[in-house]
């Protein structure tokens, strides 16, 4: 089955674009193991304690999504960022990145990775094969 890690933005396209993305990757690549890393809950949990009003609530409703997916635990390394992170696991274990993140993307496409975004805001779509 492939394995899709999810990046800390991509939980927030259901809310503010009402797009069940779990259905729409399903839709795309067939059945597949949502993932998400250690430290993109980390990064979650963080904007919740440092945030009010509206993305408190945002960051809320994304750790509340993450939790349909596996969490696969990882450390970050000294100097790395959480894209590093995302980056590095997602070449070891060959799975796709489902972000909407364009610098992350750019990494991503550089390193052969295949990608899930939001396009026009209003479907998902791959870049990149999958295997």
């Amino acid at each position: 089955m492939r394995k899709v890690i999810f990046d800390a933005n991509f939980f927030f396209l259901p809310l503010q674009f009402k797009i069940d993305v779990f259905d729409e990757i399903e839709s795309l690549i067939g059945r597949f193991e949502p993932i998400v890393l250690s430290t993109t809950l980390e990064e979650l949990e963080k904007l919740l304690k440092m945030k009010s009003g509206k993305i408190g609530k945002q960051a809320l409703s994304a750790l509340e999504l993450a939790k349909k997916c596996k969490v696969m635990e990882v450390n970050r390394k000294s100097g790395e960022s959480y894209d590093d992170v995302i980056l590095r696991v997602a070449k070891k274990h060959n799975c796709a990145v489902a972000t909407n993140d364009g610098e992350l993307r750019k990494k991503l496409r550089k390193a052969g990775i295949p990608t899930i975004f939001l396009r026009q805001r209003a479907y998902l779509q791959i870049e990149g094969h999958l295997q």
